[in-house]
């Protein structure tokens, strides 16, 4: 199974935050964890300071980047549509992100379950607490 990790768990793996530092630190070991190109976009945004973009750059050069391919914006564009007739958004980042999950059977690692668990077939890791920025 690909564990892909989402950008919040990222950012608190960078900041050694808690429980979420910890897995990504165990997984970073196992060699199955990846991060799609969206997430990897995201850090770089955020990454203002020399020490930020090194830091980011050292996480991002030890685990594999899935790409946004054809597949993977297809299921994303069904993805928002779908939740769209629904209704409900998760915004377009979070639906490229369950895309590229669901066209892989990856399971996703979050804390950002509100909106991903609105998604049908998206496994989410059952580790992460429901993130309270959402």
């Amino acid at each position: 199974m690909i564990f892909v990790a989402d950008t919040d768990v990222l950012i608190d793996f960078l900041r050694d935050r808690g429980d979420e530092a910890r897995r990504i630190e165990l997984e970073l070991k196992t060699g199955r964890l990846c991060t799609s190109a969206v997430s990897a976009f995201e850090l770089w945004v955020g990454a203002t300071s020399p020490q930020e973009k090194t830091a980011v750059g050292t996480l991002l050069g030890a685990i594999s980047i899935i790409p946004l391919d054809a597949p993977a914006a297809n299921d994303a564009g069904e993805v928002f549509r779908t939740l769209k007739a629904k209704g409900i958004t998760i915004g377009m980042a979070d639906s490229l992100i369950a895309g590229i999950c669901l066209s892989r059977g990856a399971m996703l690692i979050t804390r950002n379950k509100k909106h991903f668990s609105r998604v049908q077939g998206l496994k989410l890791s059952g580790d992460y607490r429901t993130s309270s920025d959402d």
